[in-house]
């Protein structure tokens, strides 16, 4: 844990944050945001410590074993979150089936991603938005994100949205998706057609908000995102390799082997634990997550549509895992 700042660097770090908002605030102007939001946002904001000492406190990327799936999986993948994702698909199965046929994403996918990042929207946090942004940035390890994430929170009140929902996690992901601002900016949906692409507290609008960014990312309907498979143990392992990498998130590649079609997966020995094969075409890489003689899972090309969201291979595997529970 990092020691507490004196009293000085306190008062130190926030005359600086001042004068750094004044330039976030030129910067706002020069892209269009109204006066009005400019001071509505930036009025009273102070630098806030305990963001930066979280922010301070993850784990490196790139450092460390990679632990276990299966107790990732168990925490959640787990009964309360099935049951209320099963219960939210019932009680709104007009709404998702309308909105799978829009965008061809499936429902229980949609609410999958909403289940595994707030629990149906049980938490998303209660760190002031601007506050967090704004002092993240002025920190300086990652400043030209988080600068542009602020200007973006700021286009989002000029576009209607109250200041006062502008709270979320200390890392600036809000609403039961998690959405950053420009990914709100980007791809929220006013699905009830009531003014305000409402990712808070509307279940139409947080779902096919989710959708419109599963569908700009790539996702082939009528394909699914993977599936769970024994592995024979003399399969070479080490002919199926791949060098992909993915510049955003480096490692998340490094234990998937190269493209198969399903019908090579097949002749390779592979079969499915549960349920049938995809068609001959698809086509899947596999990842044995925690290792030989363990589940396998081979996975297609929306796959990397969920690790798109969120480029954790854990996190990707528990999302598809979540939905196919609750599409039982």
């Amino acid at each position: 844990m990092q020691p507490a700042p004196s009293v000085a660097q306190e008062v130190g770090s926030e005359a600086g944050f001042q004068g750094y908002l004044q330039l976030l605030g030129a910067r706002a102007r020069s892209e269009g945001v109204s006066e009005r939001t400019i001071a509505e946002v930036t009025q009273g904001l102070t630098f806030n410590p305990r963001v930066v000492q979280l922010d301070r406190a993850q784990p490196g990327s790139n450092s460390g074993a990679i632990p276990a799936f299966e107790p990732y999986r168990r925490s959640h993948v787990d009964a309360s979150r099935i049951a209320r994702g099963r219960q939210q698909l019932m009680a709104a199965a007009r709404e998702v089936a309308t909105i799978s046929a829009r965008y061809g994403v499936p429902g229980p996918i949609l609410l999958a991603i909403w289940g595994h990042e707030t629990d149906y929207g049980s938490y998303t946090g209660n760190f002031d938005l601007p506050r967090s942004l704004a002092t993240l940035a002025y920190e300086g390890r990652r400043r030209e994100l988080f600068a542009d994430e602020f200007i973006a929170a700021m286009k989002m009140v000029d576009r209607g949205v109250p200041r006062s929902r502008l709270v979320g996690s200390w890392a600036g992901a809000f609403g039961n998706p998690q959405f950053l601002p420009s990914v709100y900016l980007r791809v929220a949906v006013d699905a009830d057609g009531d003014g305000l692409a409402d990712i808070w507290s509307n279940r139409a609008d947080t779902l096919a908000s989710i959708a419109n960014y599963f569908r700009d990312a790539g996702w082939r309907p009528g394909q699914p995102w993977g599936l769970a498979v024994s592995v024979p143990d003399e399969l070479n392992r080490e002919r199926l390799g791949t060098s992909l990498r993915s510049p955003r998130c480096p490692r998340v590649f490094d234990r998937h082997t190269g493209w198969k079609t399903m019908a090579e997966w097949r002749a390779l020995g592979v079969v499915p634990r549960s349920g049938a094969w995809p068609a001959d075409n698809v086509m899947a890489t596999l990842l044995e997550p925690d290792g030989r003689g363990k589940t396998g899972y081979l996975l297609t090309g929306n796959y990397r549509v969920i690790l798109d969201y969120n480029c954790s291979n854990f996190y990707a595997l528990s999302v598809g895992l979540l939905a196919d529970e609750i599409s039982r």
